[in-house]
């Protein structure tokens, strides 16, 4: 094996190494999502707000990680003589030997599961929030349009009245 075959392999070692901490993130972020989703449903905004600081705290540590991940891959783009764009698990199972290429394999197939499930739990929360934002803006819509002359209501029989300049609010000392 030649010097430049084992500087390769030595950079793969390494970005494989960042995978592996690239998959407990993931795994971590789904138990994020997780938790959001039951603190909404619950509308426990003090864990939820709690929650929401301990991930923008941890978040710094992700740029640091990310940008050893894009070093890595340009370090091995000089050393395939491709762009850094060009470096992915993929072209890494196509041009190297079979023990590198097999832990790439192996690495590539624990990312993918996860990765997809990560997106859809992102999509899925996304759901939930958006769904509660235009739940909130039209109840609050119907709250501040009680008081005007064209709305509506319903007894609890079901019958219909109009609201007759009706105030928002009735306080009486």
């Amino acid at each position: 094996m030649n010097a430049t075959a084992v500087g390769i392999e030595d950079k793969v070692d390494k970005l494989l190494d960042v995978l592996n901490e690239d998959i407990d993130r993931i795994r971590e972020s789904l138990s994020y999502l997780n938790e959001i989703r039951a603190l909404v449903i619950k509308r426990d905004d003090a864990a939820l707000s709690r929650l929401l600081e301990s991930i923008q705290a941890e978040s710094n540590g992700y740029q640091d990680h990310e940008l050893k991940r894009c070093n890595l891959r340009a370090a091995l783009a000089d050393a395939l003589g491709c762009d850094a764009r060009q470096v992915t698990l993929s072209m890494l199972e196509a041009v190297l030997p079979s023990g590198g290429k097999t832990r790439v394999t192996r690495m590539k197939a624990l990312l993918e599961p996860l990765v997809k499930e990560l997106k859809k739990e992102h999509l899925s929360v996304a759901l939930l929030l958006s769904r509660c934002a235009a739940f909130n803006s039209l109840l609050l819509k119907s709250i501040f349009a009680l008081g005007s002359r064209d709305t509506v209501t319903y007894s609890s029989n079901g019958a219909s009245k109009k609201q007759a300049g009706a105030a928002f609010l009735n306080l009486q000392l």
